[in-house]
């Protein structure tokens, strides 16, 4: 078992080599790391653009593709998830101790950010690139079942000027050969 998931590893780390796969690479791992798992994909971009100094747009523009595809991904899993929590409650409709009225939970944070999120709509969602929120803003505002297009609009936007800054002044702080 421990050697077929050895072989696996090695196996998936040839498919994403840089820079033999490339672009394919960049979009694999830019989407893995824009889903709830804990993935950095600027390592991989800054590290592409270094070895193709030449490839800093289409690197850039495939990683915001790449994490925008994966935001998006979050989203329809927020959005799942509360259409799995309604029907849920559908079918016990026992409220929950801490539930007010329409059985929605109300703690202080929880209505600070669902009233922020409400009122800010899609925008919101530039934030998008933020580490540790940005992933779950994702799924939220598909649990909130806000305007998906608009929302994906904001992330593209969010994660674009993300991999552009980010890249930009990494090159800048590590200007030489690697």
């Amino acid at each position: 078992m421990e050697e077929s998931l050895l072989s696996a590893v090695h196996w998936l780390l040839g498919v994403l080599a840089l820079p033999s796969v490339g672009l394919s690479a960049i979009f694999t791992v830019s989407l893995v790391s824009a889903t709830l798992l804990p993935l950095g994909s600027e390592p991989a971009v800054f590290g592409y653009i270094k070895l193709a100094p030449e490839m800093f747009w289409p690197a850039i523009l495939v990683a915001t593709a790449g994490n925008t595809v994966g935001g998006a991904i979050s989203y329809a899993m927020g959005l799942g998830a509360e259409k799995a929590v309604e029907r849920w409650k559908e079918k016990h409709p026992h409220p929950h101790p801490d539930a007010t009225e329409g059985g929605r939970m109300r703690g202080r944070w929880h209505e600070r950010a669902h009233d922020w999120l409400h009122r800010m709509g899609p925008p919101a969602l530039l934030l998008s690139w933020l580490p540790a929120v940005g992933d779950p803003l994702c799924a939220v505002a598909g649990w909130l079942r806000l305007s998906f297009w608009p929302c994906v609009f904001y992330m593209a936007i969010g994660k674009f000027m993300r991999y552009l800054f980010m890249t930009a002044g990494l090159l800048w702080f590590f200007p030489g050969k690697i």
